[in-house]
C-alpha cells in the first residue's frame, strides 16, 4: 500500500466513496480537472461514509461549535483526498500542495474561519509533511454554503 495510504490507515482514517448530493441534485462538473501536471479540484464538503454530507449541518457560530467545523473540514481534507486518488490513481503522485480555499459557512459575528479551516490544512500537513503538503491558503466566511454545509474547500496540487 502505497505511503500515503499507509498514513492514513495509521490514523484510523478512510477515504469516502464519490459523493452523493441530495436527490434531484445535478453537479455537473468535474470534481478533480486534470491539466498538465495541475490538478484543480473543486470545491468539497464534509462527507458521512455512505458519500452523503456529513453531519452536523448549519453555520459555524450557531449550529455548529468551532471544534465541529474544524472535524468537518478534517472531513472535507477526506473529501478531498478521495477524489484525488481516483483522478490520479495513487496519493503518491502528489508533489507540491500548491493551494486550498475554504470557505466557513458562518453565522453573523463568526470571525474565527481559519481555526476551522485549519482542519483540513493540518491534516494535510500531517500526511504530506511541511515540504510537499505546504500550501497558499485563504479562509473566508460566507452567508451560505449548498446544502447548509459547514464547510467548502477547493484546491490545486501538482503531481507526477
Amino acid at each position: 500500500m502505497p505511503g500515503i495510504e499507509n498514513r492514513l490507515r495509521a490514523l484510523g482514517l478512510t477515504l469516502p466513496p464519490p459523493a452523493r448530493p441530495p436527490a434531484g441534485v445535478v453537479l455537473p462538473f468535474q470534481f478533480v480537472r486534470i491539466v498538465g501536471q495541475r490538478a484543480l479540484i473543486s470545491g468539497h464538503g464534509p462527507q458521512a461514509p455512505d458519500g452523503s454530507f456529513a453531519a452536523p449541518l448549519g453555520k459555524v457560530g450557531r449550529e455548529v461549535s468551532p471544534e465541529q467545523g474544524y472535524a468537518a473540514a478534517r472531513l472535507t481534507a477526506l473529501s478531498i483526498l478521495g477524489s484525488l486518488k481516483r483522478a490520479l490513481g495513487d496519493l503518491d503522485r502528489v508533489t507540491a500542495w500548491t493551494r486550498l480555499f475554504g470557505m466557513v459557512n458562518s453565522a453573523p459575528g463568526f470571525r474565527n474561519q481559519p481555526s476551522v479551516v485549519n482542519g483540513c490544512s493540518d491534516l494535510i500537513l500531517e500526511l504530506y509533511g511541511p515540504v510537499v503538503g505546504a500550501h497558499s491558503r485563504s479562509a473566508v466566511g460566507m452567508a451560505e454554503l449548498p446544502f447548509d454545509i459547514p464547510v467548502e474547500i477547493e484546491g490545486e496540487v501538482e503531481f507526477r
